[in-house]
């Protein structure tokens, strides 16, 4: 593995954040108290194929998206979820609930891994599939008071694993793609869509176990 990285760039849900009571756990606990009667599991298993859904409804946009599209997504996966039961109400609640700094638990020496990288010089940032509520929740976590940099798809326009995404991380990082890593958890949007855009990726549970596992491939 290449060891000139300048910049770490992270994925937030399910690299650097995990949410916590889990979504599903969540999901049921806000539909029993707006009217719907699944239980956990089932809800589970719809929100899945929801969120499939509306992935591929992404790429067939070519991964476009804005702040509305994000809204619409999200409203369309809570009502697909729950077929009894005040949907929009489970919207709302959901939608404030997962804007929350509380809802989120950070990863296990994520915050020290951030310092320790910000010591030795190299560039520290997020990017993520998320909307104008990621913000508000790097902002409420200490852990994540030193990176250099939160990049949003809504803010982006483009959602990964689309390339003007990670152009949009050279961009703003002021570097080429071949000094940065990106870490993450999804095997195209992090994986393929890092590696195509000429970015090291690094995979959690393919090329590193932990995040800690990082600094393996960064100078010394």
């Amino acid at each position: 593995m290449p060891r000139h990285f300048r910049a770490v760039v992270f994925d937030a849900v399910g690299t650097l954040i995990h949410a916590e009571p889990s979504v599903a756990r969540v999901y049921a606990e806000v539909g029993q108290r707006h009217g719907s009667g699944q239980d956990g599991a089932t809800i589970e298993a719809r929100f899945r194929t929801a969120f499939r859904r509306q992935e591929a409804i992404d790429r067939e946009r070519n991964w476009a998206t804005s702040e509305a599209r994000e809204m619409q997504r999200w409203r369309d996966i809570v009502a697909e979820v729950f077929a009894t039961g005040d949907a929009r109400a489970c919207f709302a609640d959901l939608y404030e609930h997962f804007a929350q700094p509380g809802a989120w638990r950070v990863a296990a020496s994520a915050g020290q891994l951030i310092r320790s990288m910000r010591r030795r010089g190299i560039i520290v940032a997020m990017a993520s599939n998320f909307d104008e509520r990621l913000h508000g929740i790097v902002a409420g976590l200490p852990e994540f008071q030193e990176l250099n940099a939160v990049i949003v798809s809504s803010e982006v326009g483009v959602r990964k694993p689309g390339r003007a995404f990670f152009e949009a991380i050279e961009s703003r990082l002021g570097m080429a793609a071949g000094n940065i890593a990106f870490v993450g958890d999804d095997p195209i949007n992090d994986g393929q869509g890092a590696a195509a855009a000429g970015m090291t990726a690094l995979l959690l549970g393919r090329d590193i176990r932990e995040l800690a596992d990082i600094e393996t491939f960064l100078p010394v």
